[in-house]
């Protein structure tokens, strides 16, 4: 492999991220190696995505969404993330295919993790979302989105559930 960056990452973890991701040996180290300086202990909790995403989002109250986030991208339900399961959530949010892109919003979406989402689900993400939006922002939302639950209903609508009907995996989902 060349260098010490990436004998400190697991050979395995390493060809099996090559594999599931766009990233190359070179990136994915040093992907872990900032990750390793960040997360000395090789996880990430709730409270430190939390951090993070309040970064991105000063002005906004980030946490309820980051809780989400985390929560989809955490596939073993350990309460952490490790750094296998933070390359592929990176990798799928932003170069990954569409169809890994909408597996991972119908997990966000799937707040129970039962395989189904109901309307409820859809409104408390909306309401999340919406805290990430300055409110002068929600302001220039066009009239039938301008708040969460008005947000969801739109949502709703386009899947053509009944209020109480439920939204199977996305496999199902024909768009």
């Amino acid at each position: 492999m060349g260098n010490t960056t990436s004998s400190a990452i697991s050979k395995e973890i390493l060809e099996d991220l090559k594999l599931s991701t766009k990233f190359t040996e070179t990136e994915i180290c040093q992907w872990y190696e900032n990750f390793q300086k960040q997360c000395p202990t090789g996880r990430i909790t709730p409270e430190e995505f939390e951090e993070i995403y309040t970064r991105f989002f000063p002005e906004a109250d980030a946490k309820g969404y980051a809780r989400h986030v985390f929560r989809s991208f955490d596939t073993n339900d350990d309460g952490t993330l490790d750094f296998k399961e933070y390359i592929i959530a990176l990798h799928m949010t932003s170069t990954g295919k569409t169809t890994r892109k909408l597996e991972w919003a119908f997990s966000l979406f799937d707040v129970d993790k039962n395989g189904y989402i109901s309307k409820t689900e859809v409104k408390e993400i909306c309401q999340a979302i919406f805290k990430l939006i300055p409110p002068e922002e929600q302001k220039k939302l066009p009239e039938d989105e301008n708040t969460p639950e008005k947000r969801a209903n739109k949502l709703w609508a386009f899947f053509d559930k009944k209020d109480n009907g439920k939204k199977k995996h996305m496999h199902t989902c024909t768009m």
